[in-house]
């Protein structure tokens, strides 16, 4: 099990993913899932 994010640390993920192209988007999202281990891509397919 993995804690959350703060509400204001998502939205800063969510400003920033938004604010890259296609291609980094992938990779930083492939980043922070690879970053919180088990349920990770869930986690983060879900945040962003």
């Amino acid at each position: 099990m993995f804690i959350k994010y703060s509400d204001e640390i998502e939205k800063d993920m969510r400003s920033l993913y938004e604010s890259l192209s296609e291609k980094d988007r992938r990779r930083y999202a492939a980043i922070e899932a690879k970053k919180r281990g088990h349920g990770g891509i869930v986690y983060i397919a879900t945040l962003l």
